[in-house]
């Protein structure tokens, strides 16, 4: 009598046997799931408000801002004064909430991951644990170096520059603290580049020869965002658009490596021997 060969094991039929609506409904409390992180960010920014906004954002305003001091920046007091009756109100709800998004962030990425995993080979999960853990990493680095680079550079160079000294500057609050969020979240979003050149090279839509062609328009484009991100002056945009740059640069290793890596599976795959 014949043994039985032992079946194969049973694929996940959690996966297997969802329909495309079961897919869009998981999805969908994957993405409820990710705004309760951000939900539960904002509350802790609302907890934390006074030590965020009076010793994290309101920071760079004194000229004891232990990075003026690290770099020996020459640096000012900047005045700050409302001009509108509820002014202060809503720049206190609207900073507060994109510091919330920041905060609950990795926890929207991971919800993210979550909904992607169970389709995903053990060797597969690996690799998609790699990438969200880079993306949350290059974003938190990337408003790290908003925070501690650009805006002290950015706030001392507005708050001293004058068209004349009759003109004294009072800065809005409104617009201190808009432009502060909008250059913290712009360098987390700009240090993803080396993951966009990895998954876009994943995709095959991505070579490092392309990006080497096209690695002079690169360097303009580079230069010409830190131009509008940073004030008017040589300096702030070195410190940008060099390391917009440097990123550039990781993105073309990157993608050399994922290019190799693609070509050698194909290759295996054409060469190997039917079944």
């Amino acid at each position: 009598m014949d043994r039985e060969l032992p079946s194969p094991e049973p694929p996940n039929l959690k996966t297997d046997s969802m329909s495309f609506l079961d897919h869009l409904e998981e999805l969908r409390w994957r993405i409820i799931k990710g705004l309760g992180g951000v939900v539960l960010g904002v509350v802790i920014a609302f907890i934390f408000s006074d030590f965020l906004i009076d010793v994290v954002l309101l920071g760079p305003v004194y000229a004891d801002f232990f990075v003026y001091k690290f770099v020996g920046l020459e640096a000012v007091d900047v005045s700050l004064q409302n001009r509108r009756l509820p002014g202060q109100f809503f720049t206190y709800w609207g900073t507060l909430i994109v510091v919330g998004f920041i905060i609950g962030s990795p926890l929207f990425i991971y919800q993210l991951w979550k909904f992607v995993e169970p389709a995903l080979e053990s060797p597969e999960k690996r690799k998609t644990r790699f990438v969200s853990f880079n993306i949350i990493m290059l974003f938190l680095i990337g408003v790290s170096f908003g925070y501690l680079v650009l805006v002290p550079f950015a706030v001392q160079f507005f708050a001293q520059f004058q068209l004349s000294e009759t003109v004294r500057n009072d800065i809005d609050i409104t617009a201190y603290f808009s432009a502060v969020t909008m250059w913290i979240l712009a360098c987390g979003i700009i240090f993803q580049l080396p993951m966009v050149s990895y998954i876009l090279s994943k995709l095959g839509i991505l070579t490092p020869e392309l990006m080497l062609r096209y690695r002079k328009v690169a360097i303009v484009i580079c230069f010409l965002v830190a131009a509008f991100l940073t004030p008017p002056d040589p300096v702030s945009q070195m410190l940008i658009g060099i390391p917009l740059i440097l990123l550039y640069q990781l993105g073309i290793a990157i993608s050399r490596v994922v290019n190799r890596k693609r070509d050698r599976e194909i290759w295996g795959k054409e060469g190997a021997p039917s079944g």
